[in-house]
């Protein structure tokens, strides 16, 4: 079969962006449901359609994230001080570079850094609503957990976690319906 190249302005299936942008289609899923500018067109059945500017607005976070090492506090807080249409070229070359990162948005903030209350690390159960443990015994094991692992492997954790607590809230959404 041969493959027909899309117009540069056609709308791309979520299959699409994910091999474009080399990211799992999950992800792009989670992204959506922690970024609210990423509103692609739905169809019927749930299928989604992004536009080029939402595949761009992708590029932007994935850089943000992947490449400057942004958490998604951080991405989400430049969103709201620079706007989309800078997230959406800050991943092209000759773009105005993303802002510094502070040190609440990097991924190799170490927890407990300056004074001695733990920081939110991307371990922290507090800062997600989980009331059913003890939060800050949790924190103290986590931030010791996190800095013995590796810029790279925390950024694979981060994801992880970050999709079982969504996955977490889908489980207790569909539960709350029945």
């Amino acid at each position: 079969m041969a493959i027909v190249e899309k117009a540069p302005d056609a709308f791309r299936t979520i299959s699409e962006v994910a091999d474009e942008i080399d990211v799992p289609q999950h992800v792009l899923r989670f992204w959506e449901s922690r970024f609210s500018q990423i509103r692609p067109m739905k169809r019927g059945g749930g299928r989604r359609y992004y536009r080029p500017d939402d595949v761009d607005l992708l590029r932007g976070i994935r850089h943000l994230l992947y490449g400057e090492g942004y958490t998604i506090r951080g991405v989400q807080r430049i969103l709201r001080e620079q706007g989309a249409a800078f997230v959406q070229n800050v991943w092209r070359a000759g773009a105005e570079p993303a802002p510094p990162l502070l040190e609440e948005d990097a991924e190799d903030a170490v927890p407990g850094s300056g004074d001695d209350r733990p920081e939110p690390s991307l371990f922290s159960f507090s800062e997600r609503g989980d009331d059913d443990v003890e939060t800050s015994k949790v924190d103290q094991a986590a931030g010791e957990a996190a800095r013995l692992v590796s810029a790279e492997n925390r950024r694979k954790l981060e994801v992880v976690l970050d999709e079982l607590l969504a996955c977490r809230q889908i489980i207790d959404s569909a539960l709350g319906q029945h």
